[in-house]
């Protein structure tokens, strides 16, 4: 099996490839949802950014993909032995599809019916929130999912805990993730509710430029050809963008946001109408996750500005009298701050 198209040779897509990465950043932003064309390299996206990015430590043999030290009560059975615990192994950052069929037993996981019937125990079958623990979940054609499903998703994505109790199960186990979906906006829309728990969303469209799309039939007929030496030769590229995503991480939480920007995003939402807090508290997330990428400190009101379509466009209020699109409102919301504040 060939690996993944690298994530450093897709071509333009610049913000759906910024959003990835601040996620792979900050989980706690609350996933991407990236809506556009068909074949604009959504799906590509994703799978190359969860192969750049360094292998996780766990048990060998752990459904639950648990760090080392920490199992969780749910998987006592695979993380420890009548001879002691099995051996640490390394893995890929878990990278886990989520088809458009599957069931909430198969989602959350469900009691084993075999030990049921062959050995007549009581287990547990682990679903995909435990094979996508500390990796990402990915859902093509999110808006045709069933709302019911995306509710359980989005919940577990928030609380990084998925609960089972159900068939006189009771279980309760990690699912810290990253979820990402992606659709076309012609096969129907998300609800609004479900938009704003998505903490990025990015609009992806066909790449007009007539040498950025000979750019692109060049690179994939180059990979298509031969997987492996493409691959290689951009290793050292991809290897770079995941070493930025490491040494984020570790900057992360020493990130400083100044009261000032904390005083302009505020305000900034307010221009917007922006319902409830989450707004606010996602742009705060982006732009320090975005600082931690960029090797600094701390937060400027240029970190702000950059994040600030992929954080609030989604959960602007539908304006029938504004044909522009949300996009330019936030631009002259943005510009309206600026000229009140002067640029910092």
């Amino acid at each position: 099996m060939s690996k993944p198209f690298p994530f450093a040779a897709i071509v333009g897509q610049e913000d759906m490839k910024k959003a990835l990465l601040l996620a792979a950043v900050e989980p706690l932003l609350g996933g991407v949802l990236v809506m556009g064309d068909r074949g604009t390299g959504k799906s590509t996206a994703v799978r190359a950014l969860a192969e750049l990015l360094p292998k996780i430590e766990t048990r060998s043999g752990c459904r639950y993909n648990c760090p080392p030290g920490a199992p969780q009560p749910a998987c006592a059975r695979c993380c420890t032995t009548g001879t002691g615990r099995p051996a640490l192994v390394k893995i890929r950052t878990p990278m886990v599809d989520l088809p458009l069929g599957a069931t909430e037993d198969r989602v959350c996981g469900a009691l084993d019916i075999e030990k049921a019937l062959v050995a007549g125990e009581r287990a547990f079958e682990p679903g995909l929130l435990a094979a996508a623990n500390r990796g990402f979940l990915y859902i093509d054609e999110v808006n045709l999912l069933e709302d019911h499903l995306v509710d359980l998703l989005l919940d577990a994505a928030a609380s990084g805990v998925n609960v089972v109790e159900r068939e006189g199960l009771s279980i309760r186990h990690a699912a810290r993730f990253v979820l990402v979906g992606s659709g076309n906006p012609e096969e129907g829309d998300l609800r609004p509710q479900l938009l704003d728990r998505f903490g990025l969303s990015v609009e992806v469209r066909t790449i007009m430029d007539l040498k950025l799309r000979i750019e692109v039939i060049r690179r994939r007929d180059a990979y298509e050809s031969d997987p492996d030496g493409f691959v290689a030769a951009w290793a050292k590229q991809d290897a770079a963008i995941g070493s930025q995503v490491v040494a984020a991480r570790k900057i992360l939480k020493q990130v400083a946001v100044p009261d000032a920007i904390l005083f302009r995003l505020s305000q900034l939402c307010m221009r917007l109408g922006i319902d409830g807090m989450r707004g606010e508290l996602t742009l705060m997330r982006a732009g320090r996750a975005a600082a931690a990428l960029d090797g600094r400190m701390a937060v400027t009101w240029t970190d702000i500005e950059e994040v600030a379509p992929m954080v609030l466009c989604h959960r602007l209020r539908r304006d029938p009298m504004d044909e522009a699109g949300t996009t330019p409102r936030i631009e002259r919301a943005l510009a309206a701050l600026d000229a009140g504040h002067g640029h910092a």
